[in-house]
């Protein structure tokens, strides 16, 4: 099946890699938009050989994909992604898809606390996908007892009643989910694993995502800018535990880029140190023997007001993040303020509440 036809072009994946992308890290060329575009589609429609699929992915993991690349990979797989817009604008929180193993996940608990104080927030995530099928945001819902195998419709009537909304990847991402079988046989992380934190179902102006290295960071602002789907207004990203959403303890990276006409976008990146918002412990104390159950229990005693300790702080700066990144408040400090009067006064509990009850 790997022939030009006239349903993809001339660019079937074996000769991507022969004429193009396959000869080596140091070697390959770049595709153009063109040839990474219908080198998705022919993906998607599942044309290529296993054998040419599994050497196309690690031929992308090698020479390392541009903004160009990413951005064709986004635009073909949100053109088959079930989007469902909230009537709140959220903050698209897209934390990797594999998951942590490790230390807590945070989110759950920031995003709820940010909901309570006004700042409206969407997660998404799979089910144990490759490559290390860890806990994500959808386990730590499970052990809280929020519903999370809905459809787009039914997470965007969550975002509404709850201020917090979760979106299932099988429901609103099924190309991708349909994957799943061939990226666990793959045994290495893809440019799938990127891509499907980008996917945003909730279609928020704001995204908010993680970074090891700044550079990731302003490669997926470019891509995003690149992209002719997507037409965010801002972005922020820092550097997260386990390539997760949860902020790293101590010194950290900052990015932050917003929207602008022509020249107008402003890139910036700056370095905080979490202490001075409260976060005083190491990375090792955020770790936990269950990720999802402990998680769950943590993010419960802490929207609730049980904790005074390192998890109410860790929880609330997450938070401050998240309201930080729509522009409800001016700056982090008055973010983290924000964030605790709503574990306080009982709203984050309230939303806790509502997302059972859904």
């Amino acid at each position: 099946m790997e022939q030009a036809t006239e349903e993809f072009g001339e660019w079937p994946l074996k000769r991507l890699m022969t004429e193009v992308c396959g000869s080596g890290p140091k070697s390959a060329d770049d595709m153009t938009r063109e040839q990474a575009t219908e080198a998705m589609r022919r993906i998607f429609a599942g044309e290529p050989d296993d054998t040419t699929l599994g050497a196309f992915w690690l031929a992308n993991r090698w020479k390392r994909n541009n903004p160009e690349e990413l951005a064709a990979y986004v635009d073909e797989m949100c053109s088959r992604v079930e989007y469902a817009r909230p009537d709140a604008d959220p903050v698209d929180c897209g934390a990797n898809y594999d998951g942590k193993g490790e230390t807590a996940i945070l989110g759950v608990g920031a995003g709820i606390v940010a909901a309570g104080a006004g700042t409206p927030v969407v997660v998404h995530s799979g089910d144990r996908v490759p490559t290390q099928k860890q806990d994500a945001y959808k386990h730590v819902l499970d052990e809280l007892g929020v519903t999370t195998e809905l459809d787009p419709r039914e997470s965007a009537d969550m975002v509404d009643e709850a201020g917090f909304g979760f979106y299932y990847q099988p429901s609103f991402n099924p190309d991708v989910h349909a994957l799943w079988e061939r990226r666990d046989t793959m045994g290495v992380r893809t440019f799938l694993n990127t891509i499907e934190t980008l996917a945003n179902p909730a279609d928020a102006d704001v995204h908010l995502g993680s970074f090891y290295h700044l550079a990731f960071a302003k490669k997926v602002v470019d891509t995003f800018e690149r992209s002719e789907f997507h037409d965010l207004g801002r972005v922020i990203m820092f550097q997260g535990m386990e390539g997760y959403d949860d902020i790293r303890p101590g010194y950290t990276k900052v990015a932050e880029w917003t929207a602008g006409d022509g020249d107008g976008a402003e890139f910036t990146d700056y370095e905080i140190e979490t202490p001075e918002y409260g976060m005083d412990f190491e990375e090792a104390d955020l770790e936990v023997d269950d990720v999802a159950a402990d998680s769950g229990r943590i993010a419960e005693e802490v929207v609730s007001g049980e904790r005074e300790d390192h998890w109410r702080d860790a929880v609330a700066l997450n938070a401050a993040f998240r309201i930080y990144a729509r522009e409800d408040v001016a700056d982090l400090e008055e973010g983290l303020e924000v964030a605790r009067e709503a574990i306080d006064d009982g709203s984050a509990a309230a939303v806790l509440e509502d997302l059972r009850a859904f």
